[in-house]
């Protein structure tokens, strides 16, 4: 099934005639992919490099105990949410992000079999997130979830907008990818939104993104390193991998990295002033996953 062919839902119009704007409350369908993570898909799976593998590796390790953290986030705020196209838009954003923790840990238990030993990194990451959940305020870790969800929605938009990223990817990988970055896409403004309507200022906004600008980056960081020493590789090796990676578009990357940085720091800011879901959908259609399943996202 296309997804640009179901039938309209509780959250807005069909996904064909949608676009993004501050208040949209369009639809976010809930895909059920299943990748077959198997023995096809090699351990360094962007064209051999290990480094340009592993940073996405190191990013992807985070990912089913941040998405059950965002999840925990967004319903506990749920109560004080009184528009019902955004409380539409939370349960398809929790339903999506299950999706997303599911298939990562698949992924996880896939490195493991290529003899990754990663379970102390993701037992540590997950610690953390418990002391942050046991003993910092709602308000933060709702903070905390709309800041990465910036992050994921600005680093998917850019997988999805530079194909040169994708060109040496595994096919089964590059799928996981861009299914993954189109539903940021779709949902980039959920947490932001739930966020606002719960009366959170701007101070404790920023100390959320502040702090989810350390955790992406520095556990990132670790999980790359990690991996890249398990592979036994030196740091002459290492740089050599880092230099032999393509070029094309490396300044028009680190801009919008750049610029999507800053964008937060607005007090007028919102995730849906840029609109990147036509791009979105139509990367996703060429992977071949515009199977939707679940078009009703209050029923996911």
């Amino acid at each position: 099934m296309s997804e640009e062919n179901f039938s309209e839902s509780p959250s807005g119009p069909t996904p064909s005639s949608e676009s993004l704007y501050p208040g949209s409350r369009h639809s976010l369908p809930v895909r059920r992919p299943s990748f077959d993570f198997d023995a096809v898909v090699p351990k360094h799976w962007i064209g051999g490099n290990a480094l340009a593998t592993h940073v996405f590796n190191g990013l992807q390790l985070l990912f089913p105990a941040g998405e059950r953290f965002f999840i925990r986030s967004v319903k506990a705020a749920l109560p004080q949410v009184e528009d019902e196209g955004l409380r539409v838009q939370a349960r398809a954003f929790v339903a999506q992000e299950a999706m997303h923790t599911r298939e990562h840990e698949q992924w996880n238990l896939r490195l493991e079999a290529q003899g990754y030993r990663i379970e102390p990194h993701l037992r540590r990451f997950a610690s953390m997130l418990r002391f942050i959940a046991r003993y910092t305020p709602n308000s933060l870790q709702l903070a905390l979830t709309a800041g990465a969800e910036h992050y994921t929605a600005l680093l998917g938009t850019i997988a999805l907008t530079q194909p040169i990223m994708r060109e040496h990817m595994h096919p089964v990988m590059e799928q996981l990818i861009v299914w993954h970055a189109c539903e940021e896409v779709e949902h980039k403004a959920v947490a932001f939104d739930v966020m606002q309507a719960s009366g959170i200022g701007y101070a404790m906004r920023i100390l959320g993104y502040l702090l989810s600008t350390v955790m992406l980056v520095g556990w990132t960081v670790a999980g790359t390193r990690m991996l890249l020493k398990q592979d036994g590789l030196s740091r002459r090796e290492v740089k050599a991998l880092g230099q032999a990676l393509p070029r094309q578009n490396e300044a028009a990357v680190r801009r919008k990295i750049g610029a999507g940085f800053r964008a937060y720091f607005r007090r007028d800011f919102h995730p849906n002033e840029s609109d990147e879901l036509v791009v979105a959908r139509r990367e996703l259609a060429s992977v071949g996953l515009d199977l939707v399943v679940s078009p009703d996202p209050a029923g996911a």
